[in-house]
C-alpha cells in the first residue's frame, strides 16, 4: 500500500484544523460551559453568579417533578426504540419480498424521512385534534374520549405514536439494506434446510442483521431522547403543564422559560452522564452478542 507523504508536516495538522474548531466551539465548550454553570446560581441576565457547590444537582435529583419526567422519558425511550424497530423490521421483510411494485412500495413506506421534527409534531397535533382529527374521531367508537394537551396519558400517547411513524422509514431503509445483503446462496441453503419461514428468519436472517440492529438501536435510543424535541415541543405548544415532557425538554424549560440556568446546567451534566453510561452499557454487554462476518 503506498502511503500518502507532505512536504510538511504541518500540513496535516492544518487539515485537522477546522474539524477541531467545529467540535471545540460547538461541543467542547458548550459542554464546559454546562459543567462550570451547574456548580452556580446564574442571574439569567448575566450580571452575576453565586457559587453553591452540589445544590443545583441536590435540588435536581430529590425533585418528585424531575423524577416524574426521568419515569416518562425512559417509558417513552423504550417505546419508540423498539417498537418502531419491530415495525420496521416488519416492513423490510415484507418489502425485500415484493416483485412488482417495488419501487413504488419503498418509496411510499420512505418518504416520511424527509419530513422535519416539528412538522411531524404539527402532523401528530391533526390527527390527534380534538375536532378534527381523524385518529380521534377512530377512537371514539371504542369509547375513548381523546384530549391531546389536556390528559397526561392522551398526550403521551399522541408523542410516541408521531416518534415512531417518523423514526420508521429510517429504521426500514437500513433494515432492507441488511436484507438485501444476505447472500443468496446463504438463503436458499437455508429454505432447503428448514421449511418454516418464520424459523429460517429467527435462526438465519435475524443473526446476521445483528451489527445493523445493533446500530440501529443506538441510533434510535438517541433520537427517542434527544431528537424528538421538536414533536414534543409542537405537541404541548409551549404550555407543559401537566402534560409529559422528556429530559431534553425539560432542560429547555427551566434554562429558557423558567431562567434556572444553574438548574438547567446540572440537568444537561446528568443527561450527559445518562448517555456515557448507556453507550458504555451498549458496547460493553450488547456488543458482545453481535457477530460481525
Amino acid at each position: 500500500m503506498k502511503k500518502v507523504q507532505f512536504q510538511s508536516r504541518l500540513i496535516p495538522y492544518l487539515l485537522l484544523v477546522p474539524q477541531l474548531s467545529i467540535v471545540a466551539i460547538f461541543f467542547l465548550w458548550p459542554a464546559a460551559e454546562a459543567v462550570r454553570a451547574s456548580f452556580y446560581l446564574e442571574d439569567p441576565f448575566g450580571f452575576g453568579s453565586t457559587f453553591v457547590g452540589l445544590d443545583n444537582f441536590t435540588d435536581t435529583l430529590t425533585s418528585t417533578d424531575y423524577g416524574r419526567v426521568a419515569w416518562f422519558t425512559a417509558v417513552f425511550t423504550f417505546l419508540v426504540t423498539f417498537l418502531s424497530l419491530g415495525i420496521a423490521l416488519l416492513l423490510a421483510v415484507k418489502a425485500d419480498k415484493v416483485l412488482r411494485g417495488a419501487s413504488t412500495y419503498k418509496t411510499l413506506l420512505m418518504w416520511v424521512y424527509a419530513v422535519a421534527p416539528p412538522v411531524a409534531g404539527l402532523l401528530g397535533v391533526l390527527m390527534f385534534d380534538q375536532h378534527v382529527g381523524p385518529m380521534v374521531d377512530l377512537f371514539r367508537l371504542f369509547g375513548w374520549n381523546m384530549q391531546v394537551g389536556v390528559n397526561y396519558f392522551d398526550t403521551g400517547f399522541a408523542m410516541t405514536v408521531t416518534a415512531i411513524w417518523k423514526q420508521i422509514p429510517v429504521n426500514f431503509i437500513f433494515f432492507l439494506s441488511g436484507l438485501q445483503s444476505i447472500s443468496k446462496s446463504v438463503q436458499e441453503a437455508a429454505s432447503i434446510d428448514c421449511r418454516s419461514s418464520f424459523r429460517r428468519f429467527w435462526t438465519i436472517t435475524f443473526p446476521l442483521l445483528a451489527p445493523t440492529g445493533f446500530f440501529l438501536l443506538i441510533i434510535n435510543i438517541t433520537y427517542a431522547m434527544f431528537d424528538t424535541f421538536g414533536i414534543i415541543d409542537v405537541i404541548v405548544k409551549q404550555e407543559p403543564g401537566n402534560n409529559p415532557v422528556t429530559l431534553v425538554y425539560k432542560v429547555f424549560l427551566d434554562g429558557f422559560r423558567g431562567n434556572d440556568l444553574g438548574g438547567s446546567s446540572a440537568q444537561s451534566v446528568i443527561l450527559m452522564l445518562l448517555v456515557f453510561i448507556l453507550t458504555v452499557i451498549q458496547f460493553r454487554l450488547i456488543e458482545r452478542r453481535v457477530h460481525y462476518s
